[in-house]
């Protein structure tokens, strides 16, 4: 489908959903609905449903993370429509405590999609029936990709021989312990002679 048909096909979803369907924009031959995370059941509903549209193929949510912004997160939702050979990705912004309604009763294959949107960045979806953590371990504290979350994480997982289990316990960073010498090729800093290499001549 051609970004004009494609331009129609926006036009047509938020006309039809006022105050669900914000607006919308085609780049990269996709097109892209801003909706209110509130409504979105009523969206996906229409999008699968209508004979315009015939999304019946749901194949990803996920989120990003914009922590300077009011509503941090837009919580991203892509469908496939194999009778229109067109594919369309829903954006609907939310912050910690924003729930968004869950899908799986329109779509139930959005089960563990929503619990890793959960799990990794802390969206809730309301009327979820199992909403747990999907990929982190129990007791697991944070949601390791937002932003804010820092790359060391808080604790280490290691098995311990001695007490034969699993252990936990905070991050150790050795490498800031380490005393750097940048004289040294191995660090590879470029100098023209590095000292006590004077022998090898200047470098080709």
């Amino acid at each position: 489908m051609d970004d004009a048909k494609l331009d129609a096909l926006g036009q047509t979803i938020v006309s039809a959903l006022p105050g669900a369907a914000l607006g919308h924009s085609v780049a990269f031959n996709q097109l892209t609905v801003d909706v209110e995370a509130a409504e979105i059941v009523e969206v996906v509903k229409y999008l699968r449903d209508d004979p315009s549209c015939r999304f019946v193929n749901f194949t990803d949510i996920t989120a990003v993370d914009y922590p300077d912004r009011e509503k941090r997160f837009d919580v991203i939702y892509h469908f496939l429509s194999p009778t229109l050979n067109a594919r369309i990705r829903l954006k609907a912004q939310a912050d910690e405590t924003t729930q968004v309604p869950s899908l799986i009763d329109v779509f139930p294959g959005a089960d563990w999609f929503e619990r890793e949107a959960y799990d990794l960045y802390g969206v809730f979806f309301v009327g979820h029936p199992d909403m747990r953590r999907l990929l982190t371990d129990y007791g697991f504290e944070g949601h390791p990709l937002r932003k804010d979350f820092p790359l060391t994480g808080f604790v280490e997982v290691r098995y311990d021989d001695q007490e034969k289990r699993v252990v936990y316990e905070p991050v150790r960073l050795n490498q800031e312990f380490r005393k750097f010498d940048f004289l040294s090729p191995w660090e590879g800093a470029d100098y023209p002679v590095l000292p006590g290499d004077e022998k090898a001549g200047p470098k080709v």
